[in-house]
């Protein structure tokens, strides 16, 4: 009895799974809504912008057993606002996350599709051999065209896609499930923390502060360079020791399993043929995602008019992928049957992504009904009086981190406070360029970790990767982020007020 008691002492403490993990913070930010004050700005009739020093206190709509069970479901199917509560900045969560949910569906069928034809895998052996020693190299190419991704056009959900292609090339060449999460997760998301031309971030937040564009797209140049150089170099680095010795990985006791789920082939004794038809497949399926980037980006925002501009959207995107789908499974010669089987089973793959996706937008709904959004925002305004240019932007990046917590929408975060931080900025003598550059780099800073973030949520689900895991292995590279943030918007704040 003694020997049972201690072994249960003994036992190791596993972390909760990604669902508790929202679900509990979902009962925080409830319990919040009792304390926090409600409050509200009034808002611009044009744009819905809040209005700086129009702060007022309304009565608390503190969110209950029954709002936080709905909080999920309202998160789906998006806010219902029937006394007019909700101001238009927050019109980003009206709409849930249904349209997510149901492209990250379309991606599962779609894979599934694509799966069973063996030209994945096929694929992937063709590269592994051709790579060889120089397998390693697809991890900065890899990375750098995500953060290209992020810096253009805030690549986000759009990447779900590519988590399970990536991460089974990434398993074959030696390395871990982590490896291939971390390449397409930190590469986007250091994209968009140094956003260049953003039109959803460093647009719409340059747009509220009155300013071009163009105005600090150096600074954010060097902060996406230097960014994506550690990156690199901090995913480079772990995918080396995994390469030499896989019982350093951080996912090592799920090898196997994540062998056999990536590399569907694993029972093979030798990867399947790449036949013409094969190739074929795999031209259709990168064709799939040639049309996705080029019909998502907003080329008539970024000066370029000789590609037509569609705005497509998750609609369009789930109804993409689910053509490609029967197109590929028709070109394969699947019949009726395996073929709807392939898909339905392919989407079955991705429910719990879905679900996660619902979760982390019950955490908006919450705290946009309970109104408290507006009081936090307006007890930063309140912290930030006072304070010299160089406290003022490092005050001010730090702010934005928890704010992207509540608001984990990079162009909802920028809609509700660039109107008040813009004004701030210029009464302290810094450049709205350097506080727009704050709010993104820190916006994408949390991003990269926060669970609030259905990307991070759905990425780390289909990677198979505990977030105690995630966290453990990128809050370092967090941290150095961090402080290369900070030191760089301390410089150009200091070049710029110097200069004025």
């Amino acid at each position: 009895m003694t020997e049972e008691l201690s072994t249960a002492k003994k036992r190791k403490f596993t972390f909760p799974s990604a669902y508790t993990i929202l679900a509990f913070i979902i009962i925080i930010v409830a319990g919040l809504t009792y304390i926090i004050p409600a409050g509200k700005y009034d808002t611009n009739p044009q744009d819905g912008a809040p209005i700086p020093g129009t702060y007022h206190t309304v009565e608390p709509n503190p969110q209950n057993i029954s709002d936080m069970l709905l909080a999920p479901i309202n998160g789906m199917y998006g806010l219902q606002d029937p006394a007019g509560t909700i101001s238009i900045y927050n019109s980003g969560d009206l709409y849930g996350a249904i349209d997510v949910a149901m492209f990250i569906l379309m991606i599962g069928g779609f894979l599934g599709v694509t799966m069973k034809t063996g030209a994945i895998d096929a694929g992937i052996a063709a590269v592994v051999k051709r790579l060889g020693d120089r397998g390693k190299l697809l991890i900065p190419i890899l990375m750098i065209i995500f953060a290209a991704g992020g810096t253009s056009y805030g690549m986000a959900e759009e990447s779900l896609a590519f988590y399970p292609l990536v991460i089974a090339a990434l398993i074959a060449l030696g390395y871990d499930a982590l490896t291939g999460v971390a390449v397409i997760l930190l590469g986007a998301g250091i994209g968009v923390l140094g956003s260049t031309v953003n039109p959803f971030s460093t647009g719409i937040a340059s747009g509220f502060a009155g300013i071009p564009l163009t105005d600090g797209l150096p600074l954010r140049i060097l902060i996406l360079v230097v960014g994506c150089a550690l990156g690199i170099w901090y995913v480079m680095r772990y995918a080396a020791k995994v390469k030499a010795d896989p019982a350093k990985s951080r996912v090592a006791e799920q090898e196997a399993a994540n062998r056999k789920h990536f590399l569907r082939s694993e029972t093979q004794t030798e990867a399947p043929e790449f036949t013409t038809r094969r190739k074929i497949v795999l031209l259709l399926f990168a064709l799939s995602f040639v049309i996705m980037v080029v019909s998502v980006i907003p080329w008539i925002d970024l000066g370029i008019t000789r590609i037509k501009t569609r705005y497509w959207w998750f609609g369009e995107l789930s109804a993409l992928f689910m053509v490609m789908a029967f197109v590929i499974g028709i070109v394969y010669r699947m019949r009726e049957q395996e073929l709807v089987s392939n898909f339905v089973d392919g989407v079955r793959d991705m429910v719990g992504v879905a679900l996660v996706v619902a979760l982390a937008r019950g955490i908006s709904v919450i705290m946009t009904n309970g109104l408290i959004i507006d009081t936090v925002l307006y007890w930063c305004e309140q912290a930030l009086g006072g304070l010299g240019p160089v406290p003022f932007v490092n005050v001010i990046y730090l702010l934005y981190l928890p704010l992207s917590f509540l608001i984990p929408s990079s162009s909802g975060l920028a809609t509700v406070t660039m109107p008040i931080m813009a004004p701030l900025a210029q009464f302290q003598g810094v450049p709205e360029s350097v506080v727009v550059t704050a709010y993104q780099s820190a916006s994408g800073l949390l991003n990269l970790f926060t669970p609030t973030f259905a990307v991070v949520t759905g990425a780390l689900m289909i990677g198979r990767v505990p977030f105690s895991t995630w966290w453990k292995f990128v809050l370092p590279l967090v941290l150095i982020l961090g402080v290369m943030t900070m030191i760089l918007l301390s410089i150009a704040t200091i070049i710029l007020t110097s200069g004025a």
